[in-house]
């Protein structure tokens, strides 16, 4: 249920970046690979809400950014494996989470005619 808030906000500012109503040719999207969010999901729901928008007939590209978590017991970085937070140096749970998890716009393409 927050792919549909997360894909609005994503259409919101796609929208807010283009000129005299050009239409968008390409979406960049930055999306942690922890974030938890369905990609497919994601995409269908642009399908539905660029209806009838400068975004309608517009492609998503998905840039995944690698997970990257600190041990919060023995202080090491690690990537988590299998979306789990476990470290692999001290068997520690507690982790802080240094990136993975976000999802934003990073750039729109505009058609040119």
């Amino acid at each position: 249920m927050r792919e549909l808030q997360f894909t609005k906000n994503i259409l919101d500012k796609s929208l807010s970046q283009t000129p005299n109503a050009e239409r968008i040719k390409i979406v960049h999207i930055i999306m942690g690979e922890i974030s938890e969010l369905d990609q497919n999901l994601i995409e269908q729901h642009w399908r539905e809400l660029a209806k009838g928008t400068p975004a309608e007939h517009a492609r998503l590209h998905f840039r995944l950014i690698e997970a990257e978590v600190q041990c919060m017991a023995c202080f090491r970085k690690y990537h988590p494996m299998d979306g789990k937070i476990h470290c692999p140096y001290c068997g520690s749970y507690g982790a802080k989470i240094l990136s993975g998890e976000e999802f934003d716009l990073e750039s729109i393409e505009l058609e040119h005619e």
